[in-house]
């Protein structure tokens, strides 16, 4: 799939990075200038985090007021397990997806709220990836930079967001690294 896309855009972007390194905000910049090209050009954010205490359904509608504030037409749409789905289902030339954030999907397939862990449909994702007719932004933690993890599950779980980073990176025209707010293109042109 090689079309052209108004620069700066790439037909798929992979943005890691660690907490609070500016990854939400650079797909949210990346959206606003995606609207702004064209008055015909849409943006949807596929959030999904859950709110599953008091302190997450803070941070979430902070989240949401803010990013109201800075990119006015980027819809919102919840989807915290059928990523896939709402990729095929919102996906389209005119329109730029950002998905906020794989970490959380993983985190939500094997370390669910209700206790009942499930495989993640990766394959599904990558598939939806590659068929998608718009642009794609996907976000992401980077979290295998750090000491080697106590506790089997937690091992488990860095391991497979990091199998996760490097298909979906395989696959990007484009990976960003973000650290202080300032990206580092690690594949593709800046």
């Amino acid at each position: 799939m090689s079309r052209s896309l108004p620069s700066p855009f790439a037909r798929s972007e992979l943005i890691l990075g660690g907490q609070r390194s500016g990854k939400s905000r650079r797909a949210e910049l990346l959206a606003r200038d995606w609207l702004a090209v064209s008055a015909d050009h849409h943006a949807v954010l596929i959030a999904t985090g859950r709110a599953h205490d008091e302190e997450m359904c803070a941070r979430i509608e902070r989240h949401q007021r803010d990013r109201a504030q800075r990119v006015p037409g980027l819809r919102t749409v919840e989807e915290p397990l059928r990523l896939n789905q709402a990729i095929v289902a919102h996906s389209r030339a005119d329109t730029l997806l950002v998905v906020d954030c794989l970490t959380l999907w993983l985190t939500n397939h094997l370390m669910p709220m209700d206790g009942v862990a499930g495989e993640a449909p990766v394959d599904a994702l990558l598939q939806a990836l590659r068929t998608a007719p718009g642009p794609v932004v996907l976000v992401g933690n980077e979290i295998g930079l750090g000491v080697i993890p106590l506790g089997r599950e937690v091992r488990q779980f860095v391991d497979a967001l990091g199998r996760l980073n490097q298909e979906v990176a395989a696959l990007c025209e484009r990976v960003t690294f973000m650290a202080a707010g300032l990206p580092l293109t690690l594949k593709g042109n800046a």
